[in-house]
């Protein structure tokens, strides 16, 4: 089993995170999606490695899907789940 993509959508339905990688490639993609960026903003990540990108990674969509600056807890919650599409 492969997992190519996962949407992730805040509670009050005005915020989402698309998560993808896409077959042979070494990048994770995100896509941002608020009422003020409703075009989305694109970030780019290496698949393998560099733990801290992903980290930081988790930071940015738990801010932005949660509206806060959340707990270590919160931001491994969203870390479990970009490492599902990492080496």
């Amino acid at each position: 089993m492969r997992i190519t993509r996962m949407d992730i959508e805040s509670t009050c339905g005005t915020r989402f995170a698309v998560i993808e990688r896409k077959r042979g490639s070494d990048r994770i993609t995100v896509t941002l999606l608020t009422p003020a960026t409703p075009n989305g903003r694109e970030h780019t990540f290496p698949a393998r490695g560099h733990e801290d990108q992903r980290f930081s990674m988790a930071e940015l969509v738990q801010t932005t899907i949660d509206g806060h600056r959340g707990t270590n807890s919160m931001i491994h919650d969203y870390l479990r789940e970009l490492e599902r599409f990492a080496d």
